[in-house]
């Protein structure tokens, strides 16, 4: 009986402040005014096909696909020399892969104005070395930079967290079978990080599809993704009808992308190592 009652105030926390939102979400979306009123319709999302607003979906879904291959890429040969280190020198490495993140994330994404910018850092040493200028910012380059940078961490974390567990015992076994380094890295080490791997790839690619930040100042306005398309609606054009229907949308694009891992790390829990 104690412990039901002692769950009452996450369920409350839980309902005030996550599923309240959401149903006012899903309500406004469904809804548009009407002579001082509102009436039911699905226009809001009939309005999204126009292909304005389409393109800026493909644009966000394409950007967080390459940061999330591109933070895979980098994270994962990262995890495993975390995971290797010693357990002094492990410690220090995964507190510097986190301590960026104990900063403001618009602070984090302020840095890059001064270190890309025309008269930022890397453009004064081009100049130094009689290179001259280059326009790093306002392109889809630097808005791709901005994630990687941003959500590199949440690809390693996992990844580490999965190899720190794996038992060193199998390894000695691949190795006493007759596998050399290589081949245990790829038919052991892999095959038992994929869980790891699948909620980096989650981790990544959640804020990277639905961010707004990065596109706003890396971008200069030039990059529009999903994610300012909702700020634009609340924010400036005052249409919160539309802006919570697109918002929706990339709901949906999100839970779907977590049933397919969802999918994938079922299949992955009877692993064979070959």
């Amino acid at each position: 009986m104690l412990k039901r009652w002692s769950s009452v105030p996450y369920l409350f926390w839980t309902g005030i402040f996550i599923v309240v939102p959401l149903f006012l979400v899903l309500y406004y979306s469904l809804t548009i005014p009407y002579m001082g009123s509102v009436r039911m319709t699905f226009g809001n999302f009939a309005r999204f096909v126009d292909p304005l607003f389409l393109n800026a979906l493909w644009l966000s879904i394409y950007l967080a696909l390459v940061s999330t291959a591109f933070c895979l890429i980098l994270g994962y040969p990262l995890a495993v020399i975390i995971a290797r280190m010693g357990e002094k020198y492990e410690k220090i490495a995964v507190v510097f892969l986190i301590l960026p993140m104990w900063m403001n994330f618009l602070l984090r994404t302020y840095a890059w104005l001064n270190i890309l910018g025309k008269n930022g850092i890397v453009n004064v040493v081009l100049n130094a070395m009689g290179i001259g200028s280059v326009n790093f910012l306002y392109n889809d380059g630097a808005v791709l930079l901005g994630m990687v940078y941003n959500f590199l961490p949440f690809m390693v974390l996992p990844i580490y967290t999965v190899l720190k567990k794996i038992d060193s015992r199998v390894i000695e076994a691949a190795e006493d079978l007759g596998a050399n380094k290589i081949q245990t890295f790829l038919r052991v080490i892999i095959p038992l990080s994929l869980p790891g791997v699948s909620s980096g790839i989650l981790m990544t690619f959640m804020p990277a599809v639905s961010t707004f930040v990065i596109s706003s100042l890396l971008g200069g306005g030039k990059t529009t993704l999903i994610g300012n398309l909702v700020e634009q609606q609340f924010l400036l054009v005052g249409n919160w009808h539309f802006g919570s229907a697109i918002s929706v949308v990339l709901m949906a694009i999100i839970l779907l992308t977590m049933g397919i891992l969802s999918v994938k790390d079922k299949e992955e829990d009877g692993v064979k190592l070959w």
